[in-house]
Formats: C-alpha cells, sequence, structure tokens
C-alpha cells in the first residue's frame, strides 16, 4: 500500500521473523491495525521492556534478566554434566521434558560455512571457561540433527578436554527437525537414549 508508509515498515520487519512470510506479515498488520489496535502499545511497550532487560547469562549464554539464569542459580543441578543445545528454544524444550537436571550452555547458533556463521560466532570463549571448570564429567552435545548441527558437534568435541565423557542426544528426533518443535517424549527419550560421541 503505497498510501500506507508505515503499515509497510511493519510488514517489513515482520517478514524477518522466522516463519513469517509477506501474506502473515499482511494478516498480522491488519488485524493489529483494525481489530487489536489497544494491543499496539502494549506490544510495543513489552518489546522495548524486553530490549532494555533481557541480556546472555554470564556462565550459560542463555538469555536472562539477571548475571545468572535461573537455571545457573538452581542449587538442585548437576553440575557434572553439560548439555550444548544450539538456541534458548532447544534448552527450554528438553527442560519441559523434566528428565535432565545438569547444566546448559546455548551456542546461539550453529556452524553455517555458506551463511557465513564460523566459529567466532558461538561464544567459544565462554564456552572453553565453562569446559574448564572442576568437576565436569559429561558434555552431551544436544545441537539440531541437521548437517550443520552434526558439523558443530564434530567441530566442538575438539574442544573438551582429555578425561570428560562426550556423548550425543539419540536420533529419536527427526533427521533436519528442531528441537523446539518436538514432542517431549520424543526428546525426553533421545536425552536418555543419547550415545558416545565417537560410535
Amino acid at each position: 500500500m503505497a498510501d500506507v508508509p508505515s503499515m509497510e515498515a511493519l510488514e517489513a520487519l515482520l517478514r524477518r521473523l522466522p516463519g513469517i512470510g509477506p501474506r502473515s506479515a499482511q494478516r498480522i498488520c491488519y488485524d493489529l491495525l483494525v481489530r487489536k489496535r489497544n494491543l499496539l502499545p502494549q506490544l510495543a511497550a513489552a518489546l522495548e521492556r524486553a530490549h532494555a532487560a533481557v541480556r546472555f547469562c554470564e556462565r550459560c549464554n542463555n538469555l536472562s534478566e539477571a548475571p545468572l539464569c535461573s537455571i545457573c542459580r538452581g542449587e538442585q543441578r548437576d553440575h557434572s554434566v553439560l548439555c550444548i543445545v544450539e538456541s534458548p528454544a532447544d534448552l527450554r524444550a528438553i527442560e519441559a521434558t523434566g528428565v535432565f537436571s545438569g547444566d546448559f550452555f546455548v551456542l546461539m547458533g550453529h556452524l553455517s560455512p555458506l551463511d557465513g556463521v564460523g566459529p567466532e560466532a558461538l561464544h567459544l570463549d565462554r564456552l572453553s571457561q565453562r569446559l574448564a571448570e572442576t568437576g565436569l564429567q559429561e558434555v552431551i552435545f544436544a545441537t539440531n540433527p541437521t548437517l550443520e548441527g552434526e558439523a558443530t558437534a564434530q567441530f566442538l568435541a575438539e574442544l573438551v578436554p582429555a578425561g570428560i565423557t562426550i556423548s550425543r542426544i539419540a536420533h529419536g528426533v527427526p533427521v533436519g527437525g528442531e528441537l523446539e518443535y518436538v514432542d517431549r517424549g520424543t526428546l525426553g527419550r533421545a536425552m536418555h537414549g543419547r550415545r558416545l560421541l565417537d560410535e
């Protein structure tokens, strides 16, 4: 709509979000501007608050409003086991299964040379600090079962100090799938059935 540039700008921003194409962006704009106008100020305020308050946990790289996230502050966690995931959504999916009580590290992505994503984008300095902590006995790679996820796990396994067990979640998760969309039962079985990375 050439005569409504502010709506076009909003649609363009919405299209940059995952899973929202041109038609979905247009429908969301119409819905917000016609039927749910009262949500616009609340949505804008919530986005501003999140932008100002949310940061990365200093220990695991998860999203948090405090220096340490609630998982890293948890006294009942098994700090001898570290699960490495690609995103906060993956962490949340594994936490929802209720079968894992160890620590996490969030990479915020995976290796993808074609997209220009190299090792420097995966917060390796913070991960190296976590891997160097005393008492760590096992590292579980729970990266997505995609080519990029597998390559990322193989690359990061080289960083794990000798003497620490390295495992990979079982492939009950469909190949090419993403953890945040897998049902709890399948993801729980995948965590229980993890295997050693060199098998």
